[in-house]
């Protein structure tokens, strides 16, 4: 098989670009980060598809890393090849959602269906594991040298006794012990006696939760709760209606100016006694002879003076008596007069002030001051509606009392239905505990009893895992006796190509330790540089390669910076070996110019392409 040509719609970074191969060498040169490492995932994912992966590993698969960067929906190419004579055509298109393949026998001129079998005999029964263990060639990828050894090691060992590198004969020994010692583990030695234990457990713990403290009350006191709370609600509301009725009543008594029924009375009593004070005064000013004597008195002191003063002109020495008399009883009556009119003035201020505080009482209760009898029966009968509605709220309050005296008492009811609700339910919690308990008892009982009928089972698998450990020791023994011999012999004959000699063969012992051979001496795995490790990796490959590939059409070798490693006289033997010793296509990546130059100077031919 050789490859022809490629073209690539979108694949990465790599947008709408063509590469063709010749026979023989073909150079593959780009800087770092050029897209070598895009076009080798190409050639792969065409020759053997590219699923993407599920769950977290879709985020780093090759099917997301190579998603086009551009124009993301040509997620696609084509690659010609060449098997048989025949030239086919291969069409993939990556896309999840409009994925597909076609396969064009060019040679013939039709499209043929893409089965496996079809692609196996293009392939020459090249798997995608034998490809990128064999023909797709890199170096060795740990960074330190001790690394290196280990993982040339275990490359070694695998295709020494399986001859696939897919197939690990030590990892799958380990897995079949440990399949052992898990098996071993699940055996139940005492299973019978804690059988018999779970069965006495089983029984008293039924016993325990037939007792009566574990009956289901709750729903009873539940109910009894709801009821109770409803009758709280409705009590409360009745007190509510209640009280702002009360705070009603109290906001007439304080519009009033009253509080309670006592100041209803000292109100009423004042207003009866200004009353009184009122009539009594307004009696008494209208009495007409204190005004009569007023004014009597008045004339007698009129009288008199005239009297004292006429006769006090005609001959005072001779009337003089007289004049005294007229004089004093001028006096008198002006006394008279003043105490009279004065007695007068104090009981209309009397009366002024009682009209006054009357009308202040009258107005604020009654809306009009004017004071009179019909206004006093008014107001009398006002204050009586006052000490009526004291009456009625002294009961009210007497009900809210009560009311809050029951509430308290349906609350505390209410509290100890909540008790025992807890109660309850921290009982049914225990009941539940001990019902999981006894259900996880059962269930232990049920699988001890199964592990009782399947220790028998779990033996014969053990056996048969020992029979399957002693079979693959066989097999492995005569891998290592057919393919191990001739891998060995193989790839000592490449070494020597390679390394030009300087290594005469490789020899593996029975332990799986590596030698490379000298003419004087055996050097460990161990003791070479990196360089010559990749030297050996690269010939364990190539004798690989060539067992699989047998008497047929060789495959091409594809080399990914599989020579980084390489100093300048390493990689000019390497490439003079590999373009007289390989009649096969060769597809060289790098990202070194050093390999053309080489080439040219040891005037191989070979073609270049530049990315």
């Amino acid at each position: 098989m050789k490859l022809l040509e490629l073209h690539i719609n979108g694949f990465g970074k790599i947008h709408d670009r063509t590469i063709s191969f010749s026979d023989g060498i073909n150079v593959i040169y780009g800087r770092n980060e050029a897209g070598k490492s895009t076009l080798h995932t190409f050639i792969r994912g065409m020759l053997f598809g590219m699923e993407r992966g599920r769950g977290r590993a879709a985020r780093n698969d090759l099917y997301s890393k190579y998603e086009p960067w551009e124009n993301s929906g040509t997620y696609e190419g084509w690659l010609r090849l060449e098997q048989g004579g025949v030239v086919y055509r291969i069409e993939r298109r990556f896309r999840k959602d409009d994925r597909y393949l076609r396969i064009i026998n060019e040679t013939q001129g039709r499209e043929e269906e893409p089965t496996r079998a079809l692609m196996d005999r293009i392939l020459g029964g090249l798997n995608e594991t034998t490809y990128n263990n064999t023909i797709s060639i890199s170096q060795l990828k740990s960074a330190t040298e001790d690394g290196m050894v280990g993982e040339l090691k275990n490359y070694i060992a695998n295709m020494n006794t399986t001859g696939n590198i897919s197939l690990n004969i030590t990892k799958a020994t380990a897995f079949l012990k440990n399949q052992k010692r898990s098996l071993e583990a699940n055996l139940v030695p005492d299973a019978s006696r804690e059988y018999t234990a779970l069965l006495a457990e089983i029984r008293a713990v039924d016993a325990e939760i037939s007792s009566p403290q574990y009956e289901n009350q709750l729903a009873v006191y539940q109910r009894t709760r709801s009821q109770v709370k409803g009758i709280i609600e409705n009590t409360q509301a009745e007190r509510a209606a209640l009280a702002e009725k009360v705070k009603k009543s109290r906001q007439v008594l304080a519009d009033g100016q009253f509080t309670d029924r006592s100041s209803v009375a000292a109100c009423e009593e004042k207003a009866r006694s200004l009353y009184d004070s009122f009539c009594t005064a307004e009696r008494e000013c209208k009495k007409r002879s204190r005004k009569l004597l007023a004014g009597a008195g008045i004339l007698l002191a009129i009288c008199g003076a005239l009297m004292a003063g006429y006769l006090g002109i005609t001959d005072l020495s001779r009337f003089l008596p007289f004049v005294i008399a007229g004089g004093g009883g001028a006096i008198m009556g002006l006394v008279l007069a003043m105490v009279l009119t004065a007695r007068g003035k104090r009981f209309d201020r009397k009366m002024e002030e009682a009209r006054a505080q009357l009308s202040e009482l009258l107005a604020r209760h009654l809306g009009d001051g004017t004071v009179s009898s019909e206004a006093m029966d008014t107001f009398y009968g006002r204050m009586a509606e006052f000490s009526k509605l004291c009456d009625m709220l002294d009961q009210s309050e007497h009900a809210l009392d009560k009311y809050t005296e029951d509430i308290s008492s349906l609350q505390e009811k209410q509290n100890n239905c909540s008790e025992m609700i807890e109660k309850q339910q921290r009982t049914q919690w225990e009941l539940e505990k001990k019902l999981e308990h006894l259900g996880t008892c059962r269930t232990r009982a049920a699988a001890l009893k199964r592990v009782l009928a399947e220790n028998d089972r779990v033996r014969e698998e053990i056996l048969a895992i020992e029979m399957a450990q002693e079979t693959m020791t066989e097999l492995s023994s005569s891998i290592r006796d057919s393919f191990g011999l001739y891998l060995n012999k193989e790839a000592s004959r490449l070494v020597s190509g390679i390394t030009g000699g300087i290594y005469d063969s490789m020899s593996i012992d029975e332990n799986l330790n590596v030698f490379l051979n000298t003419k004087s001496r055996l050097v460990p795995l161990e003791s070479i540089s990196s360089g010559a490790m990749d030297q050996v990796y690269l010939a364990l490959r190539l004798a690989a390669a060539r067992l699989l590939q047998g008497d047929g059409e060789p495959f091409p070798l594809i080399f990914d910076d599989s020579f980084t490693l390489y100093d300048d006289d390493r990689l000019r033997t390497a490439l003079k070996w590999l373009s007289a010793a390989y009649d096969g296509q060769m597809i060289i990546f790098t990202c070194h110019r050093r390999e053309a130059q080489m080439l040219r100077a040891l005037q191989a031919e070979f073609r270049l392409e530049e990315i």
